[in-house]
This record gives C-alpha cells, structure tokens and sequence, in this order.
C-alpha cells in the first residue's frame, strides 16, 4: 500500500524553466528557484528544472552564486518563454546558504559568517585532499602531522570543538579528539557538490562540539530528466603531481529518468613520498629513514634528503545514491558512502630521538575507514505543523588503528578503535506570517565504541592481549531545538534560537594492564545553548550583521576514558570526572561594495570559553608517575580546569579590474589566552599565526587563470603555547635554541582551459620558488616545487 501511495502521480503537467549564463550562454547548474519556505527547485546539468509547482505564484527568486538574483513572478516567466538569462555579478552580498539552519535560506537573513567553496573553485585549485580544499578558502587554517591528514583551524579552535556534517548528519564520534584529527580526508573532493563554513557557535542546530565553527560538505545530488529520454551525465578526472609523484582518477556517472535517478562516484589516490622545498630551516631536514633489514632495524641514509619518508599512502572513496521523487511532494534519497586508506606512516612521530638516533622503527596508523549509509525523506506540504519537513536516518562506522614499535625492539604495540554512529534527525520548517519563519527539529545520536590492544612479537609472531586506548562504551546525545526568524522589513531581520542537550556517557574500563581505581563510569550532563543575532542592508551595497551565541563541548569517550603517550615521557590516563565546556560569542560584521568594482568584508569576533577541557598533571592511585611501555612516564589527565579568551578579525577584499582581471587577499588574525595550573597564562594551542592568501585572477569564456600567495606569520618561542614548547621536532630553533615557528609564503599558478564542451585541461605549479615550509603545528613539511595536470572529460 505504501509504495502504491509513493507511486501516484497527480494530472498536474510539467513545465520546464531553463536558466543559462548570459556572457556564454551555457546551462547554469544548481541554480536555486524558489517561493518562501514552500516551493523550492534546483537546475540540473543542463539548467533545467521544473516549476509546475510554481504556477500563479507573484514572487519567484532565481539565484546563483556569481549571478545577479532575478525576482519574477510565473506569469512573467511565461512571456519569457520559461527561459532566463543570468546576468554575471562582481559581488554578491546574498547568496543561498544551507549550513546555517540546514535549510536553504538566503545569507541575507543568516547573522552568522558563511563562506562557500564551490566545484568551480576546486576545478581550479585542484587540491589533493578535502582538508586541502578547505584551505583553499585562504579562512580556514590546516595543520598535518602527516601527509594523510589535514586538521583544520577555525578561530583558534580545532578538533573536537569544530563539527563536520556531511549531507546533513553529523560526522564527529565519541572518540574525535582534542589532539589533531584527519578525519576530514575520508571525503572526497571530487564527490563534493558544494562545501560551507559557518564561523562561530553553531550549537543550536549541530550540538555538542560546535564550538569555533561548523564545515558542511554536500556531496553529488542525483538529477532527474524532464524529458523522456533518460538524463544521462558525468565527468572523468585524471590527475597528476610531481612532489608526491601523485596518481589520481575519479568518475562519476549519473542516470536520471523522470522520478528515480541513480549516481555512481569512485575514486582513486595515490601519493607517493613527499618531497619538501629547498629553501628554508634545515630543523626541517630528517635525511634518513629506518628500514628492518635481516631482523635488525637499520637507520639509512638518504639519497634525497629532502624526501620525507615515511609519508606515502593511497585511498578509495565509493558513493551510490538512488533518488525516488514520486510527486513534487514527497523526495526520497538514499546515500552509500564508504572511504579506505593504506597504512601510512605518523610523520612527526618518526621525527623523535631518543639516545641520538631515531626513537621508532615504526610508527603507522592502520587503514582508516569510514563507511555512511544515509536515508533522507524529505515532505513539501503546508499544513498547521510545517511547510516542509525532513527525516534523516543515518548510520556510520569508523575504524582506525594505531602501531608503533621503538627501535631495534620486537614489540608492536597495536591499538584498534571501532565505532557504529547512529543518528535520526527530523528538521522542520514553517512560516508563520509573511515576515516570520520557524525551524525545529529532534535530534539523537548513538555512538557504540570499541578499542582493543594487542602486542606482537614481530620475531616469533606471537600475539597477546594488550592494553586498549579506550573503554568499551556508549555514548548518547538527546536534543530539542528551535529557531526563529522574523524579517522587522525588507532591510532587517532578527534571528534567535535556543537548544537543550541531554549527553549520556557510560564506559566500561579493563583494569588488567592499569591499575585504575574505577571500573566504570557514567556521565549524565544537559546544556542549554542560545543564539540572537541580526542582519541590516541599509542599501543594496551594504550588510551589516551582529551576533551572540553560546555552544558548548560535552565530554567524549575520548576524554574521559583515553590512554596514550601526549610526549616523551607523558602519559595521559583516564578521568570519569568531568562536566561540558561552554563558550560565549560575539561577532560583529561589516560587508560594502563600492561601484560594483571593489568589496570589503570584515569580522571582528570574541570567544570566551569555560571550564575548558585541557591535559594537566594528574595523579593515579595517588602516583604522579607510572610505567608506560617501558618507560617511567608522567601522569596528566584531561581536566575541567581553565579559561580561554580568544579574539580576531577576519578580513577580505576584491577587486575587479578590466578586461577579465580580478584581484582578492584574505587575512586572518587571531590571539588567544588559557589558564595554566599555575594560574598563569599561556597562547591558545590551536590559534594560528597571522595568514592568508593573495590572488591576481584572469577569466575569459574559456581560460581561468590565477596567480596566488599564500601566507602565515611567524610565531615566537615567547609566543608559543605552553604545551608546545618541548615539541621540538615539529618546529625550528632560534639563535637561543629554541623553536619557533617561521613564517613562510609560497607562490603559485593556476589554471583551467575548457578545450571543448567535452575536455578540461587543468594543473598548474605550486610553490613557484621552492620554499620549505611548514605551518604552524605541523609535523610535516608542506610540498616542494609541484607541477599539476590534470584531464576532465565531461559527458
């Protein structure tokens, strides 16, 4: 019966709307068409879409980014033919965002700062990874202790106090944790449609971790065909890198017909060793490796020491979509994700000496794999409840591992994590008046942690049981939110909304290999977390917007229950006492176009944080120390026990020169305090430098081209946190012996020739002058002199 009622189909005709570029008069994709909150429609490969649904409707608003917005009624777009022709814009000051409330709305009416990243722009940029699209952005900062990571920074916050969403469901588990993460490469940038950033709390619709920002990342969407022929489109990439020997291809295929459509994504990296630049701090310079050569371990001497070995892996990424839209009602999709990666080497870690030699003979994480079923339900009718409504079902496994062996040693201590997410979420939203709209929605969250940990003996090849990094648990998140919207007129409108949390945490510890004076925990902690903020366009050219937000942190599997070493010497045990960490945020912004030729865009912004959950010396079974893999090691705990104020302005400019030139500069500065044990202050760990990118761009029919400078300051040693003052393998040294973080720029090309409607040629060259550099925090240097090529085929 269901699925006889999914399949009806009204009488309605369809009429199809086509929207294309003016200059070229190409198709433009994914442009918006819509209504209020009632009536919504997305072009399609050949900018099309129908809008049947719309018929007698006096107020149609058609968007693109880098489009002037047209607003027409249906009658008018009847005498037009149902054809339109996007003017192109220098500057847009309102853009359809989605982060912000997990509904498409215009920027106009969002208080908090959003940036998008668009498919273009990564066409362009070609970057390797989906934490190197990010920071394509020149606002948000990446860290890498590897080549297979990339930690991105956010208002002097990171990790686990920044959500990753993607397609809607939350990404952060119960074991993200507050040291640098690589999670975010599991994605595939060839896969993203479209990537958003929200800077500042975004607790009230994402929970507990939204702290310094949000990332959303919206992978393909299938297209329908509104013909009876079959719609049938994709693209091909193949690509190449000289600095890490890069070889990488992507497809993906998609199959629509009227109501069902079908998408069809694979790719495959693979990244050779990586070779950093040749000027620069020679504290940079590790030349030599440890091979197990006839069951010794040998420490080997480079040929090319500026190879940063080990640092090679490979990874898959695989996405299936089926789409199923019976009437213009009801919109049923269902998403497969599944990423893998190789073995790959921890980079800093194997930068640690110990007795004058190297300190490992092996330091690897395991595959890291991330797998996401994801069914989204999406229902268009007004009624008393809501305008539109959306379920999303959605279950995610992650595994990653952990092994490392010191030198000339037979035992591999080997650590494996699993976790099963689960989550629903239902968001609504309904207008209550002409000027007043409402979001709601439930949330909950299920995460089920595994860790296991065993010891091989690689001579023997006997395994034993061995200690675990985390305990076994459960970890819980319950929510109710609401968010309300209200237009005061057409130049000003008021947003505010409120969250409650409820976090459930129960762990079980295994006391075989520690002797912890607990064998399990449970934490139940609630939060409450609230947002008010406005945005006013005194004219067309101006935007201004202020906000307060409060967000908050609950504690995780991972910081109530971990145990590993933070540094030589240090070991961090469990600690079942803790309580959520709130922050409080103030924004104000400022964006004015001057004569359609220049734009300025400024944030200034002010976080406090609370209660903050930080590593401090702890004591276990009363010992300030204990045996740790063979080694006498300092206990720390993770703690309730400081405050941080963190400050900064965002700042951006562009400029539209003649003749398909265009200049822009992005710069970041931000400055934060935390409280030591001692009651002293020290810099935020995870504030970087002063940085930024410059571009000079050129833009005809068919060429793109860029020329780019990318940024960051220097960091002191009086200047560095505290904690990162003994990491001395991570950074340079001064004139006094000791480090700090150099400032560094490269320079580099792009470009991209559309040869035909079919073929792109794409690449370009990265650090121009060969600069070796390595941003702050890092523990790999970033690449040398890269040249980049790159193939699409389009059809």
């Amino acid at each position: 019966m269901l699925w006889l009622l999914l399949a009806f189909v009204g009488t309605s005709y369809a009429q199809t709307i086509t929207i294309k570029e003016q200059q070229t008069n190409e198709p433009v994709e994914l442009a918006t068409i819509n209504s209020g909150t009632k009536l919504f429609a997305t072009t399609n490969s050949k900018g099309q879409a129908d809008i049947s649904a719309f018929k007698g409707v006096e107020k149609i608003e058609i968007r693109s980014l880098g489009h002037k917005t047209v607003i027409k009624s249906y009658s008018e777009l009847e005498a037009d033919g149902f054809t339109i022709s996007l003017e192109n814009a220098n500057f847009s000051l309102d853009e359809v965002v989605i982060s912000g409330s997990r509904w498409r709305q215009s920027s106009d009416d969002v208080p908090a700062k959003i940036i998008s990243i668009t498919a273009k722009e990564v066409a362009l940029q070609n970057p390797q990874t989906a934490a190197d699209l990010l920071g394509i952005s020149g606002k948000v900062f990446i860290q890498k202790s590897q080549q297979g990571g990339g930690s991105p920074m956010i208002r002097g916050f990171s990790t686990s106090r920044l959500l990753y969403s993607v397609d809607g469901v939350r990404m952060n588990t119960a074991i993200f944790r507050s040291g640098n993460l690589q999670n975010v490469i599991s994605l595939d940038p060839f896969a993203i449609e479209n990537t958003e950033v929200v800077f500042g709390p975004g607790s009230v619709i994402y929970g507990s971790d939204a702290i310094g920002g949000v990332m959303s990342f919206r992978t393909l969407t299938p297209q329908f065909s509104l013909t009876d022929d079959p719609l049938i489109t994709g693209k091909a990439n193949f690509r190449y890198s000289s600095a890490n020997n890069e070889k990488t291809g992507h497809m993906d295929v998609n199959v629509g017909f009227k109501k069902w459509s079908f998408l069809t994504s694979i790719s495959s990296f693979d990244y050779d060793n990586l070779r950093q630049g040749s000027h620069g701090p020679e504290d940079y310079i590790r030349d030599y490796h440890v091979q197990r050569q006839d069951s010794m371990d040998v420490v080997i001497t480079q040929e090319d020491r500026l190879l940063q070995i080990p640092t090679a892996y490979s990874q898959i990424n695989m996405m299936q979509k089926f789409r199923f839209q019976p009437n213009e009602k009801w919109d049923f999709q269902y998403g497969f994700h599944y990423s893998e990666t190789s073995d790959y080497g921890r980079y800093d870690r194997h930068q640690r000496v110990k007795n004058g030699t190297a300190r490992y003979a092996e330091w690897n994480y395991g595959p890291q794999i991330w797998m996401m079923n994801n069914l989204s339900i999406g229902y268009s009718e007004s009624n008393s409840l809501f305008d539109q409504m959306n379920i999303r079902l959605a279950h995610q496994y992650f595994e990653e591992s952990r092994m490392d062996r010191s030198l000339n040693k037979s035992d591999r201590s080997i650590n494996d994590e699993e976790v099963h997410a689960y989550s629903i979420n239902t968001d609504f939203i309904k207008a209550t008046g002409e000027r007043n709209t409402v979001f709601y929605g439930l949330e909950y969250v299920l995460d089920d942690v595994k860790s296991a940990g065993k010891i091989t003996d690689i001579t023997t090849g006997i395994t034993e049981a061995g200690p675990s990094r985390y305990p076994n648990s459960t970890w819980q998140s319950l929510a109710a939110y609401v968010t309300d919207e209200f237009k005061v007129n057409d130049r000003f409108t008021v947003s505010g909304g409120a969250r409650y949390n409820q976090i459930l945490l129960d762990s079980e510890f295994d006391t075989t290999f520690y002797p912890f004076p607990f064998t399990e925990a449970s934490l139940s902690n609630g939060a409450l977390t609230g947002s008010l903020g406005g945005v006013y366009r005194p004219t067309d050219t101006w935007v201004l917007s202020a906000n307060l937000g409060t967000a908050f942190r609950a504690p995780n599997v991972d910081d109530v229950g971990k145990v590993f070493d933070s540094a030589p010497g240090q070991v961090v045990v469990p600690n079942p006492d803790l309580k959520p960490e709130y922050a409080y945020n103030a924004d104000l912004g400022a964006a004015k176009v001057f004569g359609d030729v220049v734009k300025i865009d400024v944030t200034g912004y002010y976080t406090q944080l609370k209660n903050s959950l930080l590593r401090r010396d702890f004591k276990l079974n009363g010992q300030d120390s204990i045996l740790y893999q063979g080694e006498i090691s300092k206990v720390q705990a993770i703690q309730n026990s400081a405050e941080a104020n963190i400050y900064g302005v965002q700042f951006g400019l562009e400029i539209k020169l003649s003749r398909g030139f265009g200049f822009s500069t992005d710069f970041n500065f931000q400055k934060g305090k935390e409280e030591l044990e001692n009651g002293e202050k020290s810099p935020v760990r995870h504030s970087a430098p002063f940085f930024g990118i410059s571009r000079l761009n050129y833009k005809t029919q068919k060429l793109s081209m860029e020329v780019n400078f990318a940024f960051q300051g220097k960091r002191d040693f009086d200047d560095m946190p505290d904690g990162e003052k003994s990491k001395k393998e991570l950074y340079a040294l001064d004139e006094n012996g000791n480090i700090y973080s150099p400032s560094w720029y490269t320079l580099n090309f792009k470009g991209l020739y559309k040869v035909s409607d079919t073929f792109d040629v794409s690449g370009g060259i990265d650090n121009l002058t060969d600069q070796r550099y390595r941003p702050y925090a890092s523990g790999v240097s970033g690449a040398g002199r890269n040249f980049v090529m790159a193939l699409t085929a389009h059809f």
